[in-house]
């Protein structure tokens, strides 16, 4: 049957996309991992990669288009003649560039989940969304049900106490974003392993000697010996895409920065092929840049493993919020009174167990030989 290559995420604040580029046409065969073409926001510019071989049987989105993320860029086949499928034809979603009321991925389940007709029901926005459907729903008197489902939630409204809206930031719409996909998309389960600080500090203390660093190098190091466990475990370095697992070939770690009263997600890319002094190195400069609140679009997008520490405050344990499109989200926190201090994972369950998580943290415990 045909299989579809999406329009993939750039930026977590983003939701749509323009096309600049595509390198195939119709009938051509790729291989996968082929660039196939590109896709950009105002932030950063994304090459988007076959994930089979195959032939390419039907392009939805050609350059200079919008897209939205997770919609269908084009088809590919096993041969070059496969018939397109009813279901593939409707799957085919692109946001024209002038803008319409094109369903997103979530409002087009959810049409095809109750019986509706999109034309039917008006957008807020550029595009057709879940709230939409909810707010015109609440407004039918008999709204139609999915067997077995609730009645859709009316949009929520004011409190009763006085008040005023103000426009969300970027970093608070990227907060938002993040909180909503870790609600909605991830079934996410928490667990923490007790374990010695101690021989942490020693390593990185003998590290930081022996290297002739002026500052700690213990939370790097950590970051840097979860990135070796990912790398042994491919699992943990991906996500789940359309009810598949979808593995990155790169490692990108998020790494949170408290920057005054802004927490932001540095990433640092491609950490699989650094040294360890390598990746201090870009960690730093990641979180300088942070700082500054000057992190370049490449260093605060496309994280595919995090990790986050609270000990700076002396917070004794924390769960932290799983980061779109990641697994795992590892906690760092300060020792107890008792010396022990406590790591902590955040974990998709759709992709891990707790025995899978529990198994990295163990490995995390204790400093490479």
């Amino acid at each position: 049957m045909p299989n579809p290559v999406y329009v993939p995420r750039v930026n977590n604040n983003d939701d749509t996309v323009r096309i600049v580029e595509l390198r195939v046409k119709e009938g051509d065969f790729v291989k996968r991992g082929q660039i196939l073409g590109a896709v950009e926001t105002d932030k950063a510019v994304l090459d988007v990669a076959a994930e089979r071989d195959g032939f390419v049987l039907k392009i939805v989105g050609p350059p200079g288009e919008t897209a939205g993320v997770g919609s269908v860029l084009l088809w590919l086949g096993e041969t070059a003649d496969e018939p397109m499928g009813e279901e593939a034809m409707a799957a085919d979603v692109v946001v024209a560039a002038g803008g319409t009321e094109q369903p997103t991925a979530k409002a087009r389940a959810m049409l095809r989940e109750l019986d509706l007709d999109a034309a039917a029901i008006p957008a807020a926005g550029k595009r057709l969304t879940v709230a939409d459907i909810e707010a015109w729903l609440a407004t039918q008197r008999h709204p139609p049900r999915a067997a077995g489902t609730a009645t859709p939630a009316a949009p929520e409204q004011p409190p009763s106490v006085p008040g005023e809206f103000r426009e969300l930031t970027g970093e608070e719409r990227g907060m938002l974003l993040t909180v909503l996909w870790h609600r909605d998309s991830a079934v996410h389960g928490y667990l923490e392993f007790e374990y010695d600080p101690r021989p942490w500090a020693d390593y990185a203390a003998g590290y930081a000697m022996q290297n002739k660093l002026m500052l700690s190098p213990l939370l790097p190091l950590l970051a840097f010996r979860l990135v070796e466990l990912a790398k042994a475990s491919p699992r943990v370095n991906a996500t789940i895409i359309n009810e598949q697992r979808y593995e990155y070939h790169s490692i990108n770690l998020g790494f949170t920065v408290q920057a005054g009263q802004t927490l932001y997600l540095g990433v640092v890319q491609g950490v699989q092929e650094m040294s360890a002094a390598r990746f201090i190195d870009a960690l730093g400069e990641v979180q300088r840049h942070a700082l500054a609140h000057k992190l370049r679009p490449a260093e605060s997008s496309g994280a595919t493993l995090a990790f986050s520490s609270m000990a700076r405050w002396n917070v004794t344990r924390h769960i932290p919020v799983l980061p779109p499109y990641t697994s795992l989200i590892v906690s760092h926190a300060a020792p107890g009174a008792s010396g022990s201090a406590v790591l902590g994972a955040s974990y998709d369950h759709r992709l891990l167990s707790g025995f899978d998580a529990a198994q990295v943290l163990r490995a995390l415990a204790q400093p490479p030989a």
